[in-house]
């Protein structure tokens, strides 16, 4: 069986904020853009990896979801528990030097991890961590 990770979703509050950090600030490409205020979705994605890509959504547009979820997100988003994600690249610090260069919320100072991999943290503008993992 073949099967990739194709999309995967984070939530925004703020689009344009978002949409700075995950362009400006990581430096990934833009592949779409949608909708408008609030209700806007971003996909953005590694440059040079089309078939990988994090959408950035509002975080409760589903019209399932009742005022007491919809609360609970938003409670969760403020403290930065409800989205994450693992990315991974060759060089952790010099990753964190960007990323502290671009005033993201710093989680965790570049760490080698007594389970084998050194890393670091960050939340982007609606306080999803961000996990930045060396490849060895």
């Amino acid at each position: 069986m073949d099967i990739t990770i194709h999309t995967t979703f984070l939530p925004h509050d703020d689009p344009d904020a978002s949409l700075a950090f995950w362009r400006d600030v990581l430096g990934f490409e833009v592949r779409n853009d949608v909708g408008g205020g609030k209700m806007r979705w971003i996909t953005v994605g590694p440059v040079g990896q089309p078939g990988t890509s994090i959408l950035l959504g509002p975080p409760a547009a589903d019209p399932g979801i009742t005022e007491d979820e919809r609360r609970t997100i938003v409670e969760m988003m403020a403290k930065g528990t409800y989205g994450w994600i693992v990315l991974a690249t060759a060089d952790v610090d010099g990753v964190f030097e960007r990323l502290a260069a671009g005033h993201a919320e710093v989680v965790q100072e570049p760490t080698d991890q007594p389970y084998g991999v050194r890393d670091c943290a960050f939340r982007d503008p609606a306080g999803n961590l961000i996990r930045v993992q060396e490849l060895r």
